[in-house]
């Protein structure tokens, strides 16, 4: 212990300054004898460039100098030292400096000469301990912000053995040691099989065989008190500190050991770094997890969505077998909406929309009797009514699963009228949402221009004439106007249509 306070004394580095040489050897003996680094000097600017060259604690200093007074010597110094502890000494209290130049300068103590240097002494030792007392405050503010720069780095989702290293090399730094590593030999809530790793750099960088013979009983009793007692463990040579993270869903248990002996006083900054190192390794964990979670979940919902998808196909192509007539009809819709939404340059995502809308637009009337469907006649108004009722009897098949979400609002409102006498709410104009407006208009004109049971498909100039001529009470002009652009090439449309449909 006497020797460890020996070193700690020699520490501080102690310069005097004064032209009586009969001072500096009187202070050299003071100063050595309490166990701190001793420097005179007599000329005052050779003071000067030995401090702004070499580190020094303390600087005793006299007042009245030749060729510069001590007052100048401190402006000086202070120019490029604002640490260095100044205590003044004058022999003459007269023409000491006044009180205002003692604070502008920050000279920290002013001491008079006498033969007794029981005033200067307690002086000195004063000084040392706000010394001490500043080195401290220095040591927690850069092991805090060492602390507070390397957290993120740790906390970047990456793999374990990279996480390791990185919590190794950044708690390395604040022991300035080289020899370091992690042992976590449970990683509870991870799996039914709990999990062990240990990752060493320095001498430690060894295989896994290499590492857990270096190992001894020793070693691992430490390891063992760490752990359970939640502490640090000091050794000569070393620190066992515990990880143990406060997750409840992935608790770390483990150590992190450091071969060192500069530990003491970084002891605090070790166990909060090391409380962030474990909270840091539980989140990759847990992240894994999350992550295979993820993956299984993922897969069932692609399952879920094929299945669904395929149900709703054999929906769909159930609609088309009930009636020869409209056999095609969907696929058709879809192709047309698909070019008029790209004739408006929209977005790949709302194509996307567009061609399911149109696959899945009449879906409902998979509900819908079949001697309505069928009927050759005009339709009643309750069988009107009924046939009115598929766009909500297909909005309803298409929201029973969220991945339809975006598609229900179109087969919903796609026998929405621009002058609000459509159905089945009766919405108008801005109302009515713009893809909507895009199917009804291909759907119209697929249904003109299709035979039906009740009568004959439309020529091309008829269909034409009907969609303009309802452009703004029934369809949307500005979709009239671009659809009838693409269809001024309408035998090359047939026969993509007979590609993509066949």
């Amino acid at each position: 212990m006497r020797k460890k306070n020996i070193q700690k004394q020699s520490e501080y580095r102690i310069i005097v300054v004064d032209d009586d040489d009969g001072i500096i050897d009187s202070l050299s003996v003071i100063v050595n004898r309490l166990g701190y680094h001793f420097e005179g000097v007599n000329n005052p600017l050779e003071a000067i460039e030995k401090i702004e060259r070499e580190n020094y604690d303390l600087l005793v200093l006299d007042f009245l100098m030749e060729p510069i007074q001590g007052d100048e010597v401190v402006k000086r110094i202070r120019q490029f030292n604002n640490d260095i502890y100044i205590l003044l000494l004058t022999g003459y209290k007269d023409v000491a400096p006044p009180l205002e130049t003692i604070k502008s300068l920050d000279i920290q103590a002013y001491c008079e000469k006498s033969d007794n240097f029981d005033q200067l002494i307690l002086l000195i030792e004063s000084a040392i301990k706000s010394i001490s007392q500043k080195r401290t405050i220095k040591k927690f503010r850069d092991g805090l912000k060492s602390i507070l720069d390397s957290v993120p780095k740790i906390y970047q989702l990456q793999s374990i053995g990279d996480i390791i290293k990185e919590i190794l090399t950044e708690i390395l730094k604040l022991v300035h040691s080289e020899n370091a590593f992690i042992l976590i030999d449970d990683f509870v809530g991870l799996s039914a099989n709990n999990s062990s790793f240990i990752k060493g750099v320095g001498k430690y960088d060894k295989s896994l065989e290499e590492l857990l013979g270096m190992l001894d009983y020793q070693i691992m009793e430490s390891i063992g008190i760490a752990k359970t007692k939640g502490r640090p463990v000091k050794l000569e040579q070393g620190v066992f500190l515990p990880l143990n993270s406060k997750s409840e869903l992935v608790r770390t248990e483990g150590v992190i050991y450091l071969e060192t002996d500069n530990y003491e006083e970084q002891i605090e900054f070790l166990e909060i770094y090391s409380t962030q190192a474990a909270t840091a390794i539980s989140n990759v964990f847990l992240h894994s997890m999350v992550n295979a979670k993820n993956s299984e979940l993922e897969r069932t919902y692609n399952e879920l969505k094929q299945r669904y998808l395929d149900a709703i196909q054999a929906l769909r192509l159930a609609v088309d077998a009930k009636d020869v007539y409209t056999r095609g009809h969907s696929d058709r819709v879809a192709f047309y909406a698909v070019k008029i939404g790209k004739a408006f340059n929209l977005p790949e995502d709302e194509i996307e929309r567009l061609e399911a809308g149109g696959i899945f637009h009449d879906i409902g009337k998979i509900g819908t009797a079949d001697d309505i469907l069928l009927k050759n006649d005009k339709l009643n108004d309750w069988e009107y009514s009924e046939i009115k009722k598929h766009p909500i009897k297909g909005a309803n098949i298409l929201s029973a699963v969220s991945m339809f979400k975006e598609i229900v609002p179109i087969v919903l409102y796609h026998h929405e009228r621009i002058d609000g006498r459509g159905y089945p709410y009766g919405i108008k104009g801005d109302e009515i949402p713009f893809l909507a407006k895009i199917i009804s208009v291909a759907d119209a004109f697929d249904a003109m221009t299709s035979d039906r049971m009740y009568r004959s498909k439309l020529d091309l100039d008829d269909a034409k004439r009907q969609l303009v001529s309802n452009a703004g009470t029934q369809f949307d002009a500005q979709v009239v106007k671009k659809f009838m652009t693409i269809l001024e090439d309408f035998n090359s449309l047939q026969k993509e249509i007979q590609e993509v449909c066949k």
